[in-house]
């Protein structure tokens, strides 16, 4: 009898931590969009990109970093960011804490080639009040590096050129890189048959503005466009690309993604190239009521 009552207890024990840890990785595992607090704002929201080091010849680091601070605690701190190496993803930094104001991520990125490295990053809180309501508060930053790797010139990097040099390699790998996106968005368009007149088109790491208000939406509309697509990139790009058929592949290599926002305010369009080559579609509508 004593035996089966601490059997009993050792199940029930293990019962609640499987089931703790399932709770845990669900918060984990979402970023959710909830109406706009407009009198909750964050004090810093940054994502900084810098050339650090050179540990061989033929290779550099790259020092990836996002920080933001929300004026109070939140029941619910979130940053996610992208990082971008001429036009496809290298990389992603996600971090969740809870009853925090501030977050701060690092990671070193080793590469080899000159690049353009594109950063992006969507900086969330989930804000519980009282009568058990909730709240978002949100906004986004954004970085860019140049970084030239040669065998007849020493390592350089900037974020605006300032010598001819510069200038020559920045028009060179923008021409690069924007021939190899537009191949490959093109390649969506086509197999989706878009009429691309019917939209407002920004690539990803160019959607990100000051004002947080996107052209043609009022600062609600914007808010809550912002926060939904970034809820369907986080469980639809960020965790891996899903694909028509179910499944999920990873979003490493993928190409920029495209974000066409209907003119109508019906819906949006992201278009993405897994790095197989195949064009992948994700589709929300836009919610009108808040």
């Amino acid at each position: 009898m004593k035996k089966n009552l601490i059997h009993s207890i050792i199940i029930f024990f293990i019962f609640m931590i499987v089931i703790l840890n399932l709770n845990g990785d669900k918060v984990q595992e979402s970023i959710i969009y909830f109406p706009i607090d407009p009198n909750v704002s964050f004090q810093t929201a940054n994502t900084s990109l810098n050339l650090v080091e050179q540990p061989q010849k033929d290779q550099y680091i790259v020092r990836w970093k996002i920080a933001s601070t929300l004026e109070r605690k939140a029941y619910l701190r979130q940053d996610i960011g992208l990082l971008f190496s001429n036009g496809k993803l290298v990389d992603g930094l996600g971090k969740w804490i809870e009853n925090s104001r501030t977050i701060n991520q690092e990671k070193k990125i080793p590469s080899q080639e000159s690049a353009i490295f594109q950063a992006i990053t969507f900086h969330h809180a989930e804000l519980h009040e009282q009568e058990n309501k909730i709240y978002s508060a949100q906004t986004m930053s954004a970085d860019k590096l140049y970084v030239i790797q040669t065998p007849f010139t020493p390592l350089i990097s900037f974020k605006k050129p300032e010598s001819s040099l510069e200038k020559e390699w920045e028009e060179r790998l923008n021409q690069k890189t924007s021939q190899f996106l537009q191949s490959s968005w093109e390649k969506g368009i086509k197999a989706y048959s878009i009429n691309l007149g019917k939209y407002r088109i920004y690539p990803l790491t160019e959607f990100y503005f000051k004002s947080n208000i996107v052209p043609g939406f009022s600062k609600e509309e914007s808010g809550k466009l912002i926060g939904t697509l970034w809820e369907g990139l986080y469980k639809n790009y960020f965790l891996g690309i899903k694909k028509a058929d179910g499944t999920i592949e990873n979003a490493i290599g993928s190409t920029i993604p495209l974000i066409l926002i209907s003119k109508d305010k019906s819906h949006i369009i992201v278009l993405t190239e897994t790095t197989k080559g195949e064009p992948i579609i994700l589709q929300q509508k836009i919610e009108h009521s808040y």
